[in-house]
């Protein structure tokens, strides 16, 4: 079966860092196993001037497309990179990585994970739900 999501429709949670107020951006799952897919997840995030996704790891790899806005892509190993629209990048697992808004405008990308189910484990205790662990909705299994 087909899923066609209109992901500019999907309501946004805000998630926050408990102890880091530039840990602020607004995501929203598109599909991810046994909600339109079985072999990936897809989530649309966005990251307002000033604001930062936070720095983590993820428990499978990542493939991003930057829809709008310029930010900095921060790896483990100390390199930063422009990323813009139009720019992909893929993010091999477990590298821990950040991505910081340096722009004007608000940065608006679509992750998607090689994965129908994946876990999300930020440096920081992030708000909802007060934990460093995030993911998909099925991360219990």
């Amino acid at each position: 079966m087909i899923s066609i999501v209109a992901s500019d429709k999907l309501e946004r949670i805000p998630v926050r860092g408990a102890d880091d107020s530039s840990v602020r951006w607004n995501g929203a799952f598109v599909v991810y196993g046994g909600h339109g897919t079985t072999q990936s997840s897809t989530i649309v995030y966005e990251i307002e001037p000033g604001g930062r996704l936070g720095w983590h790891t993820d428990a499978t790899e990542e493939t991003q497309y930057i829809i709008a806005g310029t930010a900095e892509l921060q790896l483990e190993d100390g390199s930063v990179h422009q990323v813009g629209p139009g720019s992909v990048f893929v993010l091999p697992t477990p590298m821990r990585h950040d991505l910081v808004n340096v722009g004007h405008e608000t940065l608006r990308a679509v992750a998607f994970f090689a994965a129908a189910m994946f876990t999300q484990t930020f440096d920081n205790v992030m708000l909802p739900p007060k934990t460093h662990i995030l993911g998909t909705p099925n991360r219990e299994g």
